[in-house]
């Protein structure tokens, strides 16, 4: 699937958990965040661009890079498409730290 999202020329998140007019906590709280899929949504693709549950767009991938940062522990070198190979698998690991995936 990474490679899938890799080729994607944009890919879109919508938060269903975050309502407009928005601050920025609603948009860090997100469970959308501690969702072990929407890594490789958020890492692969060039381009990802947040919507809030009425469809309104929160931002980009790039234009809420330090958020996405903070709440996520991913530098802003790999959200920019910097190569994974770079670092450690305990770094890549860390990523997945606050995010829960189901069967």
């Amino acid at each position: 699937m990474f490679r899938w999202y890799r080729r994607a020329t944009k890919c879109y998140a919508y938060l269903a958990d975050v309502s407009t007019p928005t601050s920025e906590t609603p948009f860090r709280d997100s469970l959308w965040f501690t969702r072990g899929w929407t890594l490789q949504e958020l890492i692969a693709p060039d381009s990802v661009e947040f919507f809030s549950r009425e469809g309104v767009r929160l931002g980009t991938k790039t234009s809420l890079e330090r958020n996405i940062h903070e709440i996520t522990g991913i530098p802003v070198s790999i959200l920019r498409g910097s190569s994974l190979s770079n670092r450690t698998v305990s770094e890549r690991m860390a990523w997945m730290d606050k995010r829960e995936t189901t069967p």
